[in-house]
């Protein structure tokens, strides 16, 4: 059976739940991307080919809640070389401005080829004639390409979920040519800033030689791609009303008091990966402690740090570093009762994570870099009453939209410990006055938009071709 329309992610849209009984269900993952493209998917009757995660071999198609779903199976070798190796050890440290240093080594990128492979074949052996297919992320940068060899006739998309970066940085791969032309396979780019759709333009002109105009680029074969920033968003209203909801305002009021009632809590929630910039925020909140500017009766605050890629060893040495900071922070600044941090280690609920946004007067998001950031966005979707601060850092996407956030360098401590009292120290008719503007910006660009706003571009594909070729009156 074909469809008129694919999604290609790394993920399925689903995670495997363990039974009591020992059997296996299927939970619908969180996060915005499954909340965008499932109406999409549904209008079109679309399929989603992806990796359910683990190394079962024999997983066949299902539907599950309406949506048509293909596992596409990997290897303990392909996860290692392909997952683990080039995807999280080579291209996620080069596209976050070398916060960690990328490893460049030719086994991965031969497994990355392969795996990036098996996803074109699977695609092009469901796709109907002239289907659209939706490629995402940093993981299947060859499948538009590779697609395109195998069946000129689809309209391809792809949408980088992470930063793209500049010349000087993208360079450093080996494989440079290559990813640049993997891309080249799609008819849209979608990036989230318009300064990574120009880093793309400028390097397919410089290292691969094609003609390019602005957003446009020229190929011999007579095609033209564009590249075009699409800022992601979130599910504004559902996390409003989420909010809104009785047993999430008990929740968020059981926290505080969990807390001590203290005056103040800032909240950060960040997977925990070294881009983050975690260790640097906590630096800053506990200077301030020890300095006497804030007091532990009257301020705390909670970090959650989701476990993520637990098997790189890079993951596992921040995780002790993280460790060993909020211990000595605790053991020389909090009282009996009293931590400085309240850290956890783990994943939540959406409705424990929209409790947590509700609890909070400061929420902190330092990344180093980031491609969007949508906790930024959750928390100002679920302060209902225009309240509470934002402290964001300037390297996260989130701040092109979010300008009344308290943006920051995360790599200047003392700035970020005078954004962090400035935010404790607001009055409330000026947390008012930037809570409103930013909760209007992100109601009125969600991730519905986002999705629609991608679709109707790539939709319009060939007649953008025409308008550019043939401009009227030529």
């Amino acid at each position: 059976m074909t469809s008129d329309l694919l999604i290609v992610a790394n993920r399925l849209p689903v995670d495997r739940v363990k039974n009591d009984d020992g059997s296996t269900t299927w939970r619908k993952s969180p996060g915005g991307l499954v909340t965008a493209i499932e109406p999409v998917m549904r209008a079109n009757d679309g399929t989603w080919i992806g990796w359910p995660g683990g190394t079962d071999q024999d997983l066949e198609p299902f539907e599950d809640d309406g949506m048509n779903l293909v596992p596409l199976s990997m290897t303990a070798e392909e996860i290692e070389g392909f997952y683990e190796g080039f995807s999280n050890g080579c291209l996620w440290p080069l596209y976050h401005d070398l916060v960690a240093k990328p490893e460049f080594h030719r086994e991965w990128w031969d497994v990355y080829v392969s795996v990036n492979r098996r996803f074109a074949e699977k695609a092009a052996s469901l796709a109907a004639e002239g289907a659209t297919v939706w490629v995402h992320d940093y993981q299947l940068q060859l499948v538009p390409q590779m697609l395109r060899e195998l069946r000129p006739d689809l309209r391809i998309g792809f949408y980088l979920h992470i930063p793209f970066p500049p010349a000087e940085l993208f360079q450093q791969l080996p494989w440079r040519r290559q990813i640049l032309e993997g891309l080249l396979g799609a008819d849209l780019l979608g990036f989230q800033l318009p300064g990574g759709a120009q880093n793309f333009v400028r390097l397919v002109r410089q290292r691969v030689g094609h003609k390019t105009h602005k957003e446009l680029v020229y190929l011999p074969d007579g095609r033209t791609v564009r590249a075009e920033a699409f800022p992601i968003s979130i599910d504004a209203k559902g996390f409003e009303t989420l909010a809104r909801s009785e047993p999430v305002a008990e929740r968020a009021a059981a926290i505080r008091e969990q807390l001590g009632n203290p005056r103040k809590v800032f909240l950060g929630i960040d997977r925990l990966d070294y881009t983050k910039g975690i260790v640097a925020r906590l630096r800053a909140f506990s200077e301030l402690v020890r300095d006497g500017h804030l007091d532990v009766e009257d301020a705390v605050f909670v970090q959650v740090a989701v476990p993520s890629r637990e098997q790189v060893e890079e993951y596992r040495i921040l995780r002790d570093e993280i460790d060993r900071l909020v211990g000595r922070i605790n053991g020389d600044l909090g009282r009996i009762g009293r931590p400085v941090i309240s850290y956890l280690h783990s994943s939540y609920p959406r409705e424990e994570m929209a409790a947590l946004y509700r609890m909070a007067d400061v929420m902190v998001v330092t990344p180093y870099r980031d491609g969007m950031n949508l906790v930024a966005k959750e928390y100002v979707a679920c302060r209902l009453d225009d309240d509470g601060a934002l402290v964001l850092s300037e390297f996260a996407g989130a701040a092109a939209e979010l300008r009344q956030a308290w943006l920051v360098n995360p790599h200047d401590i003392d700035g970020m410990k005078t954004a962090l009292l400035q935010a404790f120290e607001a009055g409330d008719k000026e947390l008012t006055k930037r809570m409103k503007a930013m909760r209007k910006t992100i109601l009125a660009h969600d991730v519905a938009a986002w999705a629609a706003e991608f679709m109707r571009m790539l939709s319009d594909v060939d007649n953008v071709h025409d308008k550019e070729l043939n401009p009227p009156g030529s």
